[in-house]
């Protein structure tokens, strides 16, 4: 009796561990599920991430227009989403052996972006930065924007440290630090800012806010508070980007969302670049 009850229980164990070892891990989620939660991460490495589910975004080279990307680099983006109601935050993460965050000459930066429609409804516009009269939202972050933002310098000694610099007129003794007459004089020796073109720094915030209507038609935003923040570690990056609800969405609704990537290592930028078609982007999922 002994000996039946023994091969019985080996009978059973082996039967678990069998299925066990069949079972299939759970399929990756077929939409990106913005789960609500009451406060926010705003670092993309915090536990909370884990409530949502994430979706494994395959990625296509864009080779629709000039300047194309024809040599696959970055294959997957995975996406987790969280929302308060007010705002989503998306996480990006993808695998980049090489940490791209300092400008210079023939050097280009590592950078990711989240798309959504302007206007919700059942055919979202062109994947491609939208179409004439249907524009898309942009949120764009950079990781020199983040290195800036978390405290490097912007000048060519910050850049790079072995570098000599023949001291620049606007900080010349004469000038008092701070001084009308010292900002007028680093206006003249800083042609982008002096036209108004403050894109490459001193930044605030390492995200910039876009609105397109069709490639190459990019353009600044009117101002609706996102945020963002990048770290790299272990051969990938992992970015939050926060932007605000679609107000045309409600709860158990769905929008859409395209992503893209760019390798500074590869020499990405502009339209060169890796990225998404729509995905489907559902509204306050059960936690």
């Amino acid at each position: 009796m002994r000996a039946r009850r023994q091969l019985l229980a080996a009978s059973v164990l082996t039967a678990a561990s069998l299925a066990a070892a069949c079972a299939k891990p759970p399929a990756p989620v077929q939409e990106v599920v913005a789960v609500r939660t009451a406060v926010l991460p705003a670092a993309p490495d915090e536990a909370v991430w884990n409530a949502a589910p994430e979706h494994v975004a395959k990625m296509i080279p864009q080779d629709l227009v000039e300047p194309r990307l024809l040599a696959p680099s970055t294959a997957e983006v995975r996406i987790r989403a969280l929302t308060n109601g007010e705002t989503v935050a998306f996480r990006l993460n993808w695998a980049d052996t090489t940490k791209s965050d300092t400008p210079g000459p023939a050097q280009m930066v590592d950078a990711c972006a989240v798309q959504i429609p302007q206007q919700n409804g059942p055919q979202p516009p062109a994947p491609q930065m939208g179409e004439i009269g249907r524009p898309v939202d942009v949120v764009y972050w950079r990781a020199d924007w983040q290195a800036i933002v978390n405290g490097r310098g912007d000048s060519i000694r910050d850049l790079y440290p072995n570098a000599y610099v023949d001291p620049y007129p606007f900080n010349a003794r004469p000038l008092v630090p701070g001084s009308p007459e010292q900002a007028d004089m680093a206006r003249r020796y800083a042609p982008a800012r002096a036209l108004d073109n403050n894109r490459s720094g001193p930044r605030t915030a390492p995200v910039e806010e876009l609105v397109a209507q069709g490639p190459g038609t990019s353009e600044p935003a009117a101002p609706r508070g996102s945020t963002g923040r990048g770290i790299w570690a272990a051969g990938s990056w992992m970015v939050v980007i926060a932007r605000p609800w679609p107000q045309d969405v409600r709860d158990g609704q769905r929008t859409s969302v395209a992503f893209a990537v760019w390798q500074g290592s590869q020499h990405e930028a502009g339209a060169r670049k890796m990225r998404t078609g729509w995905i489907p982007l559902l509204a306050g999922g059960a936690r």
